[in-house]
């Protein structure tokens, strides 16, 4: 089923859409979303908008420590045997997206992005909803652009979850009754 879902997801569309695609799974590289998301709330959000940065930039960290040194090493899956022509054209294009070189599950690129959404959730609930439409849209991507298994994505999501809802609470213990507004 896994594989089913996969070729129906990967399956190119228009070109607009699939380099747009190509662009987002790009730019969560090196969870650079993350970061951004996370400037833009320490820069606007006054005191409680930078503990929020704050937050989802340590669940970010330790989501992609987990998901890349503990969870790849020890499920150690395959990448999905992507076509030759599947979104792997020169990297002179914008439509390029290589095909990583580590294990598939768990997409960390999701892992991250929804480590940072549910840590942001967790300090300031309005601030959420688009670090969430962001990291639903980069899990999405990952598996459009042909590197990840749909399989991989959810459960990343999962994990990043999970950490970003434990970041959250060692927050909400840590810091005084009125930091927390």
């Amino acid at each position: 089923m896994d594989r089913r879902l996969y070729d129906q997801l990967s399956a190119p569309t228009t070109p607009r859409f699939d380099v747009a695609i190509s662009h987002l799974t790009n730019a969560a590289n090196h969870s650079k979303l993350s970061l951004g998301s996370a400037a833009i709330l320490g820069a606007l959000g006054g005191r409680r908008g930078r503990q929020t940065a704050v937050v989802g930039i340590v669940a970010v960290g330790a989501t992609s420590l987990i998901a890349n040194l503990v969870v790849k090493p020890l499920a150690h899956r395959a990448r999905p045997n992507r076509a030759d022509d599947h979104r792997d054209t020169s990297p002179l294009t914008p439509h390029h997206v290589p095909m990583p070189s580590s294990d598939s599950f768990p997409s960390g690129h999701t892992a991250a992005a929804f480590a940072f959404a549910t840590a942001v959730a967790s300090v300031w609930p309005a601030a959420s909803v688009a670090p969430f439409v962001l990291a639903g849209a980069v899990g999405y991507s990952r598996v459009h652009t042909g590197v990840h298994y749909p399989s991989d994505v959810v459960l990343g999501a999962a994990l990043g979850g999970s950490v970003g809802a434990a970041i959250g609470r060692i927050h909400a213990v840590r810091s005084p009754r009125g930091d927390r507004s």
